[in-house]
Parts: structure tokens; sequence; C-alpha cells
């Protein structure tokens, strides 16, 4: 759980290690996730059904939890700039097959990492007081356009044709 800064913005990072699931089931569900907002990735992880997004959320949990105690920025207001999973060691195995063989059984592991970072401008949320209805700018009425003819193409090659 570290932190890496550069010269204007704070990039945060958290990082599960030796996660007992293929780096490439992680990544389906890092995919979806890269590029949004943390309010955002935490809807979609709850709402994915594979076991990849329940680790993956708790390495978001803990990358949020860092940027608030280390760097007091606010949670809900931070992107996911990146998200990979790199592959560990794996773990080799023997399955015991027909006539004395043996199959080997490979038990893979994963480095999950999220990197955090303050939303630019244009992407957060814009707060503005609310108008009273009074004061509200009134909305000019569009010219009101012809309706659609419900009749189909050919009519209208015929009336084409007939002209």
């Amino acid at each position: 759980m570290a932190a890496e800064t550069t010269t204007s913005d704070v990039r945060v990072r958290a990082q599960a290690r030796w996660v007992r699931m293929s780096a490439r089931k992680a990544r389906v569900v890092l995919d979806n996730i890269r590029g949004r907002t943390v309010p955002e990735a935490r809807t979609v992880l709850a709402f994915t059904p594979r076991a990849a997004a329940t680790e993956i959320e708790r390495v978001l949990r803990s990358a949020v939890a860092n940027a608030e105690s280390v760097h007091a920025l606010d949670g809900d207001e931070l992107v996911v700039v990146a998200a990979y999973a790199d592959e560990g060691p794996t773990l080799k195995r023997w399955r015991a097959r027909a006539r004395g063989r043996v199959n080997r059984i490979r038990k893979r592991t994963c480095h999950i990492t999220i990197v955090l970072a303050e939303a630019p401008a244009s992407r957060r949320p814009r707060r503005q007081a609310a108008q009273p209805a009074s004061e509200a700018a009134p909305t000019p009425e569009a010219p009101a356009a012809e309706a659609p003819s419900k009749r189909g193409t050919r009519a209208k090659k015929k009336e084409g044709a007939a002209a």
C-alpha cells in the first residue's frame, strides 16, 4: 500500500498480492472499472457476478482509504486511473490419473493493483444553486413541425410519379 506522487496531481495506489485466482479472470472485471469514478466503480463491482469482483472491491476500498487518510482527499471525487492484474507465482500440484500416470494442476495467483487520482475539473459534477421558479428563464416554444406521414414508401413513390 504505497502512494505515488507527481508534480501536480496525487496518485494513490493499493495492491493485493498473491490472490488465489488467475490474472486473466481478474482482468475481465478490471476492464469494467478502469476510467470510472469510485462510486461508479463500486456500483459496477456490486452487480458483477464474478468472484473476482469481491477481491477487486477490497482493493478499491483500500485505495480509497489510503487516499482519505494519507492525502486527505474525498473518496467520491477520485477516478480509477489504472487497474491491472499481474501474474503471481503458480502453485504446481499433481492429480493421479489412470495406469499410474499424473496430470499437472496449476493453481494460479495474481497481484491486483488499482491506482486512483483526483477527477479533472471537467469530470466533476457541478453543483448549482437551485433557482426559484419565478426567476427561471422562460423556454421558447418550438414551431410546430409537420406530422410525419403514416403512408409507406410505395404511396410516396406513387405521389411523386403522379405529380
